[in-house]
């Protein structure tokens, strides 16, 4: 049996350079039995479409807090049935926007309904994210029971080398496999 089995995951994809990893994301997510989808930021469109995840997941991507495809507020149906909330890649700004309450497009808007886990997985240049506001951020995020995977230390998209890469698909799937198996 998949480890996660009929569970429906909300995979939001802001807008980092990483965004192309959540493809590889969704796949393994579906393989492992998940009911995935995605929700793409406006920024996360400016690196990734939401067609990809639509092709992979075999649901609608969403990108659009107003469009109501079954009638229903798309942010409060996809928050109270998500078994968890995997945001991949999460940039500086949504973290920010996140840790500040701002709930100014779908994405944050779920992240602040839904009462499910909610899982960061931050990619952004090194610089970005030790700086001592993104710090912050996280620090209040991880308060708000949050769950920060990574960043890893590589190659960035820069050709810089440091901390700030967003984690490799497989172990981002591990870790919340583990995480959500403990939950049960």
């Amino acid at each position: 049996m998949a480890a996660l089995s009929g569970r429906t995951i909300v995979l939001g994809v802001s807008g980092s350079v990483a965004a192309y990893k959540a493809a590889s994301l969704a796949r393994l997510l579906m393989e492992a039995g998940a009911h995935v989808t995605a929700v793409l930021t406006a920024g996360a469109q400016q690196f990734i479409t939401p067609l990809t995840f639509t092709a992979i997941t075999g649901r609608p991507a969403l990108t659009d807090a107003f469009f109501l495809p079954t009638g229903a507020m798309p942010h409060l149906e996809l928050a109270k049935n998500a078994a968890a909330v995997l945001v991949a890649p999460a940039s500086a700004n949504t973290l920010a926007r996140l840790a500040g309450g701002q709930a100014d497009d779908l994405l944050t808007s779920i992240l602040l309904v839904t009462r499910a886990p909610v899982f960061l997985a931050p990619a952004m240049h090194e610089p970005m994210w030790t700086h001592p506001a993104t710090q912050r951020n996280v620090e209040t995020l991880k308060g708000f029971g949050h769950t920060i995977l990574g960043p890893a230390t590589g190659a960035l998209a820069s050709g810089d080398q440091g901390l700030g890469r967003l984690l490799e698909p497989d172990t981002i799937v591990s870790e919340l496999v583990r995480s959500l198996a403990s939950k049960i």
